[in-house]
């Protein structure tokens, strides 16, 4: 008798070990309070669809998700966050950043760290030339700007861009990405204009009225996602530069899902190139918008930052069974060069020498449609796009990596 119940006991506790071995444990750097809450809302839910909707593909292993606030995009609070996540949480992976210079001010703790870290929003080109164990699920602005300036060239057949950016990296990674495209293929900027930054919503009214009175073809607009995509649509309606033959274009950021309904008839016509909308037609998006209104509510969406978000934990539960739940730095990175997937957004694969992203890029346009609510209507796909900044070799894009 005894012995039967030594041996339980024995068995309970191998079980119970064999239970927490197969826990791993990932670090999620997003901002949770302050302008950019929403956007870490979005990541963190994007991670929990994911979990929730490929719950057999992490098997056996399980997921302990620690979570920290960089708050805004100084750079100082994520590095903190990065630090205390990889030294006091002993985490085995990151995932996050959803500004570029939070990603920034984290890489040489990411390098110091070398653990897998997964960038699932932050956009700047070469951010992931200033870490070798980065890899980024979300895009480079390079990704949406310079397929955006063909498109306004042969497609729209514009021959004249007035640009307004925010006045940080994004920022001015999208204004060189369009530019050196919409000229490429016979336009011309006629002017460029810094917009303020990511940290406050600008009174964008003088910048647009200086975009108006040049009078281009078209006005193309980089902002980060959120309050500032809605100012920006209620000012070009308010100021009538739609009917004064000016067309509003830009990357997906204008027209942010979680924001799209609350920008009225003004946003109608609006023209956009990015890589994920609520609305495109494919088997696995239709699954996680129909999981997101189930969860969150009818009104809730999902948008970029959720699907860079559930893309990046795809990738990390791939690198977990790839390595047997080890999740040793260098073999998970090695595991996802050339990795492929099939995400809400269409097929996506890991350039094995970038760590960038590859996926399509769709040209959209907003319409009203017969429920009422605006939607964003597919013009043309631009199939299996790479970071164009890495493949020219332009400015920091042409480091090694």
């Amino acid at each position: 008798m005894i012995k039967r119940i030594l041996a339980a006991s024995a068995a309970v506790a191998m079980s119970a070990c064999f239970a927490q071995a197969q826990e791993v444990k990932i670090g999620l750097v997003a901002p949770f309070t302050g302008i950019g809450a929403e956007f870490g809302q979005q990541a963190d839910r994007g991670i929990e669809q994911y979990l929730k909707l490929n719950a057999d593909k992490i098997k056996p292993y399980t997921i302990k998700l620690i979570k920290r606030d960089d708050k805004n995009p100084s750079g100082a609070d994520s590095k903190v966050a990065v630090q205390e996540l990889l030294t006091q949480e002993n985490v085995e992976a990151l995932i996050g950043w959803i500004y570029s210079p939070n990603a920034f001010a984290s890489a040489p703790v990411v390098t110091a760290g070398k653990k897998l870290a997964i960038i699932t929003n932050a956009g700047t080109a070469h951010i992931t030339l200033t870490s070798p164990y980065w890899v980024r699920t979300s895009f480079s602005m390079w990704h949406s700007g310079f397929p955006l300036g063909e498109a306004a060239a042969k497609i729209l057949k514009a021959k004249t861009a007035v640009v307004g950016y925010s006045d940080f990296p994004p920022g001015k990674d999208e204004l060189a990405a369009f530019k050196r495209s919409f000229e490429a293929n016979g336009g011309k900027v006629i002017d460029e204009i810094p917009m303020g930054g990511p940290a406050q919503v600008p009174d964008f009214t003088p910048f647009f009225q200086r975009a108006k009175d040049a009078k281009p073809d078209v006005f193309f607009v980089f902002i980060p996602a959120g309050d500032h995509s809605a100012a920006v649509v209620k000012t070009y309606g308010a100021l009538g530069m739609k009917e004064a033959g000016i067309k509003l274009i830009g990357p997906g950021d204008i027209t942010q899902d979680t924001k799209l309904q609350a920008m009225g008839d003004a946003a109608i016509g609006l023209i956009t190139m990015h890589h994920y909308n609520a609305d495109l037609d494919n088997p696995e998006n239709k699954r996680l918008v129909a999981a997101w209104h189930k969860d969150y509510g009818a009104n809730s969406t999902p948008d970029f930052m959720a699907v860079g978000a559930y893309d990046g934990m795809a990738a990390i539960v791939h690198a977990i069974q790839a390595t047997k739940g080890k999740l040793d730095g260098d073999a998970a990175l090695a595991s996802l060069k050339g990795w492929k997937d099939v995400s809400p957004r269409g097929p996506i694969m890991i350039d094995p020498e970038t760590r960038d992203i590859v996926m399509n890029e769709y040209l959209s346009e907003v319409v009203k449609g017969a429920d009422g609510k605006l939607h964003q209507k597919l013009l043309a796909t631009i199939p299996n796009v790479k970071d164009p900044c890495k493949e020219l070799k332009v400015g920091p894009c042409a480091g090694s990596n």
